[in-house]
Parts: C-alpha cells; structure tokens; sequence
C-alpha cells in the first residue's frame, strides 16, 4: 500500500491495482506468513496476523486464499527466511518517503531502493531522516459515497469501539485509533457491522507537500509506482499532497 490516508488517493490506488491483485496477495501473504511462523496460525492469539487478515479482507482477498496461506505457514510452509527492513529518503520536491520491506535478501533490496530513489530524482538518507515527521496510526475507511452513515451514529459507534477520532468527508468515513489498540477497535467496529475500504496501521504524515512542477510529478509518481513493484517492497508511506495529479 502507498501514500497517505486521504480517501481519494486510496480510490486511486484501488483503480491502479485492481488488475495487480495477484501482486497485491503476494505481498499480504508474505506476511502474514511470517506472522504466522512468529505467533502461531490461531488469530485470536496472533494480534499480528488479526491485522494482517483485516488488511487481506481490506483488499478483496478470498478467505480460501487468507486460510491456504496460514495453513502453509503453520506446516512446512516455505524455507525463506524474510526480513523486515525500512528505508528512509526524499522523493523530487523534498518528499518524504519511507519505504517498508520483507525480504530473503537484504543486500539485493538496499541496493534496489536507492537504485530507484536515484533513478527517480531523490535520494535515500539514513534511517530516522523523514520518519520523525511520522505518526503511526490505526486507520479505518468506510466508503460513504451513497451517504448512508449518520455522524451522530459514527460518533457514538467510534467512541464505544475506542478509537481516537473519526472524519466524515464526502464520500467517506475515516477513524483513527493508537496502533496498539488497533485489533480490538477492529473487532469492536466489525461486530458492529462495518466493513472496510482499507483497515491498517498507517505512517500518517504531520504535514504534506504538493508539488507544482510537471516534471517533479512525473518522477515522483514513477517513483512510488516502481517502488510498489519491487516484490521486496511491502509499504511506501509518503507526505505528497497532490499524489492525484500524476496520470500514470
């Protein structure tokens, strides 16, 4: 998943990649199969994998997939020994990005995403250079776009779950909560009924940037598009504002 939890470019997002599920899966179902060899196959055990299988669900993925996987991992499963590693840097303009992997082959994926941050008009710092002006939340989004949700209803429903905050926008719903409380809120707003365009931990940015230049939007979209092609990559968060304007 890209970019930042503004509902018109997670539509975007959905249109980009509804003939790419299969990359998407593939990227899902790494990890949650190494959620699954780190905490067990049992969700209600497993926290990890709990949001991991909301994420799955998040993105159209069958049930019969979500449950093949775990059930690999939690026998032989495959003998990759993955890796979590994150990067930090700048896209054109002075984006931040960070840039979250899994990968078999640490060496081969650093050399990968600083290829494409040179390749692309940025740069790759150290960790820490962007992060800070990060925060990690729980984000939920309802789509809306029938107007069917009342905000005194969500209001009421979101503080009984125990998220933080909630924003009706116009043709969504968008509920934040602590990362740490993000399986129960989960589990709270589904046994109320709600079903979800995206439900994950995000890097939410403190502020954004929007770039004017069309050559800076063209890199900057060709680099977030290539970044999500790399099969190590598993998350590219940023703090571009106008992400829309890049065509594709």
């Amino acid at each position: 998943m890209s970019g930042h939890s503004k509902w018109n470019n997670i539509k975007r997002k959905k249109e980009k990649t509804d003939g790419a599920k299969a990359k998407i899966f593939t990227k899902i179902g790494r990890e949650i199969a190494v959620a699954v060899k780190m905490g067990g196959g049992d969700p209600n055990n497993n926290s990890t994998l709990k949001v991991l299988i909301a994420k799955a669900k998040a993105n159209n993925i069958p049930n019969d997939n979500i449950e093949r996987v775990i059930k690999k991992a939690a026998g032989e499963g495959s003998k990759n020994n993955y890796e979590n590693n994150t990067y930090e840097g700048y896209g054109p303009g002075g984006v931040a990005v960070i840039v979250e992997t899994l990968t078999d082959n640490k060496n081969r994926t650093a050399g990968d995403v600083r290829h494409l941050f040179d390749k692309f008009g940025g740069n790759m710092g150290t960790t820490g250079c962007v992060s800070f002006g990060f925060q990690e939340k729980g984000v939920f989004v309802i789509n809306n776009e029938d107007g069917d949700y009342d905000e005194d209803k969500i209001m009421e429903d979101v503080m009984e779950a125990g998220a933080d905050d909630f924003s009706m926008e116009e043709d969504s719903v968008e509920i934040t909560c602590e990362p740490s409380a993000f399986g129960s809120v989960l589990e709270a707003l589904q046994g109320m009924g709600y079903t979800f365009e995206t439900a994950e931990v995000q890097m939410v940015p403190n502020n954004y940037v929007n770039l004017s230049d069309p050559d800076q939007i063209k890199m900057m979209g060709l680099l977030l598009e290539k970044m999500e092609e790399n099969d190590d990559v598993q998350n590219v968060w940023h703090n571009w504002e106008n992400e829309d304007a890049y065509e594709g």
